[in-house]
């Protein structure tokens, strides 16, 4: 049905009064689904599980400044300054579970008071949160795990940060935390800060022993794993451990002159077509250092931009156009083509970082402390999987399962999530002795509400 343009268009004669009131008005209408949620799970009693013994909590409580910086930074917050204008939202105070937010300074010096055991405290805490929902609804007999490395630029003041691998600012010092991508999922898995100065391959034996030990004391048996990395990880101890483990591996190789790859790229005359514009074959390359084989596949593609590694120029006729080439060394029984598809799947990964620094302020730093950093960034990582769990189970929409090995269910960014949920307007009124959550009339919002407020109701 056409409308009259009459009806469409709002004259607007000049500027509204504006007036500051107490009248219950909130810009967060939508955490209380999300308090809902948390207090489905018990999310409380975890906290205290694994905190409580570990920190102080001052006059606050633990359990309070958690679900305050959860909250923070789910709502859009930065900074931890920008506590101060949530102050004297009601229902962003429910879901903190408090009367009265802390200030910006008590939450600096509550981050500050961790330690190595608080830290790790809170590691466990996102493991917990992970694994009572991965039993229930992952049903993947293969699990394919991400591991990559970040840099995180900081301040020329702060702990333990150090000028290292920063490709954009070589003399920025950086914090270069690894993280585990559980790919099914899209949880992160684990996350573990480090200084900017490290290797990624030989300061991640440690974090791959903690992966695999949270991995067994996650899942039971029976599980095939699978492992992403890219060409940083191309070490001899780190093959030796996933290997040890009985678990499959799919590693970027790099072009390193003792292996020769150049050189099996100028003999080979025939490649394997993978797809429209990607070829390759395999092959296996002898890595005398180590005393061992390797079997890769060699792919090129053809690009129609200069490369940054320019190969083609030294094996091919330049009449033959571009080629990006790429190795990966693996232990998979997969084809080129699966296996292309499948280090495809990496992106991922990369874009769940993406998110953890551009939503949920990851790249942040918020004290001149190590362990506060530390913390922060151990609370981005449980927020972004409470918010996973809260989207697969409150009827987040399915997908199959493909050869790059990607989530299983579809996953909307934090930013989609607070414009279509959380921050919506609303206000709290008493008609009748009851406190009722009012928000404007607008038939999508309220679908989405109500559905979700249908499918936590059927949970719990």
């Amino acid at each position: 049905m056409r409308r009259r343009i009459a009806d469409l268009h709002g004259r607007v004669n000049g500027n509204l009064k504006v007036e500051f009131t107490e009248e219950g008005l909130t810009s967060h209408a939508g955490m209380e689904l999300l308090i809902r949620y948390v207090r489905w799970i018990g999310m409380n009693e975890r906290i205290r599980y694994h905190l409580g013994s570990n920190l102080p909590g001052g006059d606050f409580g633990t359990v309070a400044l958690c679900r305050t910086l959860l909250g923070l930074l789910i709502v859009g917050g930065r900074h931890l300054r920008h506590i101060g204008f949530l102050k004297g939202d009601p229902v962003f105070e429910r879901f903190c579970g408090l009367k009265v937010l802390p200030t910006d300074r008590t939450l600096s010096n509550w981050l500050k008071d961790f330690r190595a055991k608080s830290v790790d405290a809170l590691s466990r805490l996102n493991a917990d949160l992970i694994a009572g929902f991965l039993s229930t609804y992952l049903t993947a007999k293969t699990l394919t795990f991400d591991i990559d490395g970040s840099v995180l630029p900081t301040g020329l003041k702060v702990g333990w940060a150090f000028r290292g691998y920063n490709p954009h600012h070589r003399k920025v010092p950086s914090y270069y935390p690894i993280s585990a991508c559980l790919a099914e999922s899209g949880h992160v898995f684990r996350m573990k800060n480090r200084p900017g100065n490290v290797n990624d391959g030989k300061a991640s034996l440690a974090f791959l022993r903690e992966l695999f030990r949270q991995i067994k004391q996650t899942f039971d048996t029976g599980y095939e794993l699978r492992f992403r990395m890219d060409g940083a990880y191309f070490k001899r101890e780190v093959l030796q451990l996933v290997e040890s483990r009985k678990a499959r591996y799919a590693l970027k190789v790099p072009f390193w002159r003792c292996l020769d790859l150049q050189g099996q790229i100028r003999g080979r005359k025939r490649w394997k077509r993978v797809q429209d514009d990607v070829a390759g074959f395999f092959t296996t390359v002898s890595v005398n250092s180590w005393g061992r084989k390797v079997r890769v596949c060699i792919f090129r593609k053809r690009v129609h931009h200069p490369t940054r590694k320019n190969y083609q120029l030294d094996l091919f006729d330049p009449d033959d156009g571009t080629w990006e080439y790429s190795a990966v060394a693996t232990n998979l029984s997969l084809r080129a083509r699966a296996l292309w598809r499948f280090m495809c799947g990496r992106g991922a990964h990369e874009k769940a970082i993406g998110e953890l620094k551009s939503g949920l302020a990851l790249d942040s730093i918020p004290t001149d402390q190590y362990g506060a950093n530390s913390a922060w960034q151990q609370l981005v990582v449980l927020a972004h999987n409470l918010l996973v769990n809260f989207q697969i189970e409150t009827g987040a929409v399915q997908k199959p399962q493909t050869q790059k090995r990607t989530t299983l269910w579809v996953i909307e960014r934090v930013r989609t999530l607070r414009f279509k949920i959380f921050n919506r307007a609303g206000r709290l009124v008493r008609p009748y002795g009851v406190t009722i959550l009012r928000m404007s009339k607008n038939q999508q919002a309220k679908k989405t509400f109500l559905r979700i407020a249908e499918n936590l109701a059927k949970a719990a």
